[in-house]
């Protein structure tokens, strides 16, 4: 297939088009760097089956040739406030890239006759009342809150999705993603991935906010692209949860961070500054994922973590 994918320069847009190339495809990338980085894509330079725009995805989309699916994953994505990255700091982007953004890619979508993907989030969800979450579930959201700006633009791109599929028949996929890391995040990128890898390179304490006892399910990037790949293939319109349901502490997070680095400067305990409806429980019910895709995650917390040391610590060597 010819697919184009926004967001291709971002920590999970790369590695979809490295997947999609790897599979036979022809990509044409879209990203406005925003907050994706050209030192991503920067491998793929010389190969004859892809190509890259720069472009806003808030403006209208206009791509040469035929085109057989249509991949969004454009949009800030980091909750945190304290990276220049984070939505928080990015919110009128944020909302034009779920909106608008959405807008336009399904335009591209149904001008071509092509498949939609849209990537979508599990805190469309918000601070759940459910859990684990099942995609029947319809969230817990604060529609003013300062995490709006992200959930609400997802919610609303997951209606217009769906709005298209059924009143122009556009072929359309949901993908709803967990928490998930590995090589490529962002050092300033504020989540607690690169933030606790980054202390424990440094020997320092890892902070932890309040007693640690919110928990994330962790997904390592290879085992989401599966199911992503999988979904596209798929003939499955509803959307469909994408990530590690083995649900952990973020103390426990800590403590294996700390052990897999060696890191001997331990935790230390900070008052909790976290977003006022920050959720205190992620976890995904992936029943759907193991009936329809047949898929589940491989790589163990241990193994992903263990793989994405070596990333961080080359990346902070060059600052």
């Amino acid at each position: 297939m010819r697919i184009l994918v926004t967001g291709a320069a971002g920590f999970l847009g790369s590695h979809l088009v490295e997947r999609l190339l790897a599979e036979g495809h022809e990509v044409i990338g879209m990203d406005n760097f925003i907050t994706g980085s050209e030192q991503n894509l920067a491998h793929l330079a010389g190969n004859p089956r892809f190509s890259f725009i720069r472009h806003d995805v808030a403006n209208f989309i206009f791509v040469p040739k035929k085109v057989d699916a249509v991949m969004h994953f454009a949009s800030p994505a980091s909750p945190n406030p304290n990276s220049p990255y984070g939505y928080t700091n990015l919110p009128i982007q944020t909302m034009k890239a779920g909106a608008l953004g959405t807008h336009n890619t399904l335009g591209v979508a149904r001008a071509h006759n092509a498949r939609f993907l849209l990537a979508s989030t599990s805190e469309i969800y918000g601070d759940p009342l459910e859990h684990p979450q099942k995609e029947t579930y319809w969230g817990h959201v604060d529609p003013i809150g300062v995490r709006s700006v992200y959930d609400e633009a997802k919610r609303f791109a997951e209606a217009l999705t769906m709005a298209y599929h059924r009143y122009h028949g556009i072929d359309t996929r949901i993908v709803r993603i967990f928490n998930t890391y590995g090589p490529r995040m962002r050092l300033d990128d504020g989540r607690v991935v690169p933030n606790f890898i980054q202390q424990a390179l440094r020997k320092e304490p890892l902070t932890v906010y309040g007693d640690g006892s919110q928990t994330r399910s962790f997904c390592y990037v290879s085992d989401l692209i599966e199911g992503i790949y999988r979904l596209l293939l798929s003939d499955e319109h509803d959307p469909v949860n994408i990530g590690n349901p083995n649900e952990i502490s973020i103390l426990e997070f800590a403590e294996t961070i700390n052990r897999l680095t060696g890191n001997p400067a331990g935790i230390e305990f900070k008052p909790d500054l976290r977003l006022g409806d920050d959720p205190q429980r992620r976890q995904p019910d992936i029943t759907r994922a193991k009936t329809i895709l047949k898929w589940s995650p491989q790589v163990s917390l241990e193994e992903g973590i263990a793989a994405t040391i070596p990333y961080f610590r080359s990346q902070m060597e060059q600052v």
